[in-house]
């Protein structure tokens, strides 16, 4: 059943390049192209190209042999856990999440026909082009946030229900585990982009090309938007520092301050957003890097994202860091390392 589902929504994805070329979406009462609605990112393509793959695009038949595995991989990890195994040995990892409360999409992304293993089209090899400078800024970074348990403040966004993991909340705006759903409601002179993780929305001003001031540094950062034809361009700069690093495994990101994200939105389909961004941050890369993704259409209503994981697990986070201090036990260090 979930192999038929997986093919069929694959089908459903493409968008050939022709019809692509050829719709023109609808007018809403302001004139504007129509965005709004709900859109899902949730895909088995990623941020970065993993090194099994060489290549942008792949076949449907290497697609559909990949999602094979990947379904069958899902169906063996959903499987419930034998009442008889007993607790775990002390100190080791529990295990996290059952696969069922997972979402991460069942098909990889596909962008006018072709099937694509990253989301990164420039640099070619689908990696970010970190500078010698900005690894070492990215790895001392995510040490800290992971091997550093003295309060809330050096915790992850998401796990202080501040913003999504990783980079939902964006910009960009990536897919992750679950929850990647978003939407868009549009008026005379803003565009709201609701992110159903961490519940949070931001407001996208038309209606001027002015910045805030420097000091000014919401989370999200500071968007502002116009359109070009049928394209919602939106500029993003004035990051928090705060939300800096983005940590979603292999796919984490970092954003110095000074960073300038400029998204393009273009409506393709009746059920589907080509979603374009492209990074600038000489401070981290030694290039502007740029990727684009489908938003495929879903049915609504986005629900609210009760953030129980921060509000439970933080504080037993930093009191299980408390006792291991009293007992003198020394908590083992995360390696991040690896490029």
């Amino acid at each position: 059943m979930r192999n038929a589902l997986g093919l069929a929504l694959a089908a459903a994805l493409i968008v050939p390049s022709a019809a692509a070329a050829d719709y023109h979406a609808p007018k809403n009462g302001f004139g504007q192209p129509d965005l709004q609605g709900t859109w899902t990112n949730a895909s088995l393509t990623s941020l970065q190209r993993p090194a099994m793959f060489k290549t942008l695009t792949l076949t449907e038949a290497q697609a559909t042999d990949v999602e094979k595995r990947r379904a069958e991989a899902r169906a063996r990890a959903d499987k419930p856990t034998d009442p008889k195994s007993g607790a775990p040995p002390a100190g080791n990892d529990p295990g996290g999440y059952n696969a069922s409360w997972t979402d991460p999409g069942v098909s990889l992304g596909r962008i006018n026909g072709q099937v694509r293993t990253s989301w990164i089209i420039d640099p070619a090899d689908g990696r970010l082009p970190y500078s010698d400078a900005g690894h070492k800024l990215y790895v001392d970074t995510l040490r800290k946030a992971r091997n550093s348990w003295d309060g809330p403040e050096n915790r992850p966004l998401g796990e202080r229900c501040m913003l999504g993991f990783g980079s939902t909340a964006g910009p960009p705006m990536l897919n992750v585990l679950y929850n990647n759903n978003y939407q868009i409601v549009q008026s005379k002179d803003s565009v709201a982009i609701l992110v159903e993780m961490n519940h949070d929305v931001r407001i996208v001003r038309l209606n001027t090309r002015q910045h805030l001031p420097n000091f000014m540094r919401p989370w999200m950062g500071d968007s502002i938007g116009w359109w070009e034809g049928d394209t919602l361009v939106v500029e993003t700069t004035n990051f928090n520092p705060g939300e800096s690093l983005r940590p979603y495994f292999d796919n984490s990101i970092l954003l110095s301050p000074a960073a300038k994200v400029t998204e393009r939105f273009t409506r393709v389909s009746p059920t589907q957003i080509l979603y374009r961004f492209e990074v600038d941050d000489p401070a981290v890369y030694t290039q502007v890097w740029k990727a684009e993704m489908p938003m495929n259409a879903t049915k609504g209503p986005v629900y609210e994202y009760a953030c129980h994981e921060g509000n439970y697990a933080l504080p037993g986070i930093l009191a299980g860091a408390r006792q291991a201090e009293k007992e003198g036990k020394k908590i083992e260090a995360v390696d991040v390392s690896g490029r």
